[in-house]
C-alpha cells in the first residue's frame, strides 16, 4: 500500500516580516512525516493562492502577526476556492482575538492557532484535515 505524503503549504501572507513560529510550525510538520513548502515572508493573496495550486497542496497554513487576518484571510480563501480547490485545508496561525475567530470559520478557516500552541496539536489537526490516520504522532 502506496501512502500519499500529506502536502502542507506555510504562507506568510501581508507586510508581517516575523516568520520564526511558521517556520517551527513548518519544522515540526515536516518532522512529522509531512512535506512542507514555505513560501517566504511578504506574500499577496495572489501569490499564495497560485502556490496552492501549482504545489498541489492538502493544506494551507497561514501565519499572521501583524493584525491584518481579517483583511487578507477571506481574500485568500476567495481566491483558493474560486480556482476549484474547495477541499484544501486551510489553518491560521498568529494573533488573532478570540472575537474573530467564530468569523473566520465561517469563512471557511478549518482551526486557529495562537501563540503557544503545542505543535502536536497543530500536526493533529493536519492529520485530522487531510483525512489521514495520525497513531504515532506522540
Amino acid at each position: 500500500m502506496v501512502k500519499k505524503k500529506i502536502r502542507v503549504l506555510i504562507c506568510k501572507p501581508g507586510l508581517d516580516g516575523h516568520d520564526r513560529g511558521a517556520m517551527v510550525v513548518a519544522r515540526a510538520l515536516r518532522d512529522a512525516g509531512m512535506e512542507v513548502i514555505y513560501t517566504g515572508l511578504r506574500q499577496t493573496p495572489e501569490m499564495i493562492a497560485e502556490s496552492t495550486l501549482q504545489e498541489d497542496v492538502d493544506i494551507v497554513g497561514l501565519s499572521i502577526l501583524s493584525g491584518a487576518h481579517m483583511a487578507l484571510v477571506p481574500k485568500i480563501i476567495e481566491l483558493i476556492r474560486g480556482q476549484g480547490q474547495k477541499d484544501v485545508g486551510i489553518v491560521l496561525g498568529g494573533i488573532i482575538p478570540d472575537e474573530d475567530v467564530l468569523t473566520l470559520k465561517e469563512l471557511g478557516v478549518a482551526d486557529v492557532f495562537g501563540p503557544g500552541t503545542n505543535t502536536q496539536e497543530i500536526i493533529r489537526t493536519v492529520f485530522d484535515l487531510a483525512g489521514v490516520e495520525a497513531n504515532d504522532i506522540d
